[in-house]
């Protein structure tokens, strides 16, 4: 079965990494990651984790758009 979760820039792989351990830190959850290791928490702790650093990658993708009027037509056409 094929990987759906494929990096647009595989180069992103450890900034990605990095901010996964950021954002266990900041829900409370690094230390358990620490201890018992990603493959042994639940898919709740895990959920919380990926839609945190989805809101934040919104947010942060909605900061950028507001500064930078030129960016909505770039993406417009890099959408396909």
């Amino acid at each position: 079965m094929p990987r759906r979760n494929q990096l647009a820039n595989p180069q992103a792989r450890t900034a990605m990494e990095k901010f996964k351990y950021e954002v266990a830190n900041e829900i409370g959850l690094y230390n358990q990651v620490q201890s018992i290791g990603w493959g042994n928490m639940t898919s709740r702790e895990c959920g919380a984790v990926g839609g945190y650093m989805t809101k934040k990658m919104v947010e942060l993708a909605q900061q950028q758009m507001a500064n930078d009027p030129n960016l909505t037509p770039q993406l417009a056409n890099s959408a396909g």
